[in-house]
């Protein structure tokens, strides 16, 4: 293989930033489950998992990214394929939400993980493609309509919480692509009524009439926004709140015996998915838990520092995808940890369960650092 870059600049400190989180997610995830030894078959395909992300990140920022960004259009439609095969092929979860397929060997899959993979490399491409019409009506609709058929489907598994999330990566990339401000204001305006009609259908209990929100989202909401008057729903969180105020400064130290401890109560639920952070902040206290925040800073700004350098729009843009999933999806996930935002069922990169999750994040992030070995001229 050829390559047009030098590898001096490779960027090994987004690696370790990102090796580093992998590797305190296989440990905090070992003790949430409460297992003896990393043989456990949970953490064993967590484990594998990080291994296959990881080469696949390597291999990925070793290849131009710009050869697969020429590709947009098909990723598109294979991204299209994918959300409509779970809904023909998916098993479903306990709320009925069918969004899984079973693969031979590999097990249960998340498509939905991919496809927001997938939106981030059309939107970087396309709006490269199309910067000299970026704010032509035919490019602006031609973007919404096509932002519009992945949502769908992933709303209807349903699945609002990844649906938000690729609403904010799309969000971030039409931002940064340059489009005028009129288009911006105008979309905020129109996001208006919308935003109005769902406060006043939710306040006056007519959640049945809006069609996304399924039975369970809106006892998730009205348990937030009155969580004294609705205790048996708002457990996960309130005993979530107990565990890492219980940590305290240093915390209660790894796979701890302490009766004290509120996972080892087994009063959490989902500790090694959605309320993994109730974990790490018991476990590793206010000091642990502030480190892992600022290495999750650091790869948000490590994206934003490789975008500033970018040779292509399409690379700056992938970089912002990226920032914006990571951070979102991080921010989320720690709010509702901590009772700052309403129960999502969003994961924690690196950390939550799930090796669709894990391997996305480092599909995407091989991009980014492909993007980082093709640095503008003259940049250091």
């Amino acid at each position: 293989m050829k390559f047009d870059y030098n590898l001096k600049n490779y960027d090994f400190r987004l690696i370790f930033y990102m090796v580093s989180l992998n590797i305190l997610g296989v440990v905090i995830m070992r003790s949430a489950v409460g297992a003896d030894n990393f043989q456990n078959p949970q953490v064993f395909r967590q484990i594998i998992g990080s291994f296959a992300g990881l080469a696949i990140c390597i291999g990925l920022s070793l290849i131009d990214y710009r050869r697969i960004a020429r590709q947009y259009n098909l990723i598109y439609l294979a991204s299209v394929l994918m959300l409509v095969g779970v809904k023909v092929y998916g098993t479903a979860s306990g709320h009925g939400a069918v969004r899984w397929i079973q693969i031979p060997m590999l097990g249960q899959v998340q498509p939905a993980e991919f496809v927001k993979i997938g939106l981030i490399i059309f939107y970087a491409s396309y709006f490269h493609k199309a910067k000299d019409q970026i704010n032509s009506v035919h490019t602006v609709l031609t973007a919404f309509v096509l932002y519009l058929i992945p949502i769908g489907l992933v709303l209807i598994q349903p699945n609002l919480s990844t649906a938000i999330i690729m609403t904010v990566i799309v969000a971030a990339i039409v931002f940064a692509s340059n489009i005028g401000y009129k288009w911006i204001m105008g979309v905020l305006l129109a996001v208006v009524p919308f935003a109005l009609a769902f406060v006043y259908l939710f306040k006056s209990g007519l959640y049945d009439h809006i069609p996304f929100l399924q039975g369970y989202q809106a006892a998730r909401i009205l348990t937030f926004l009155n969580p004294s008057e609705n205790t048996q729903t708002f457990y996960q969180q309130m005993y979530s709140i107990m565990a890492i105020g219980s940590g305290q400064f240093a915390g209660k130290g790894l796979n701890n015996n302490s009766i004290f401890s509120v996972k080892n109560g087994n009063f959490l639920a989902e500790e090694d998915n959605d309320f993994i952070f109730a974990v790490i902040g018991e476990e590793l206290g206010f000091r642990g838990s502030l480190i892992i925040i600022i290495f999750f800073l650091l790869i948000i700004i490590e994206c934003l520092i490789i975008a500033s350098k970018a040779k292509k729009m399409s690379g700056r843009l992938i970089c912002v995808g990226m920032m914006a999933w990571i951070g979102f999806q991080t921010y989320t996930n720690i709010a509702v940890a901590t009772g700052i935002l309403p129960n999502t069922g969003v994961t924690l990169p690196f950390f939550s369960r799930g090796v669709s999750s894990l391997v996305s994040v480092y599909i995407g992030m091989g991009l980014v650092l492909n993007v980082a070995l093709q640095r503008k001229d003259g940049v250091a």
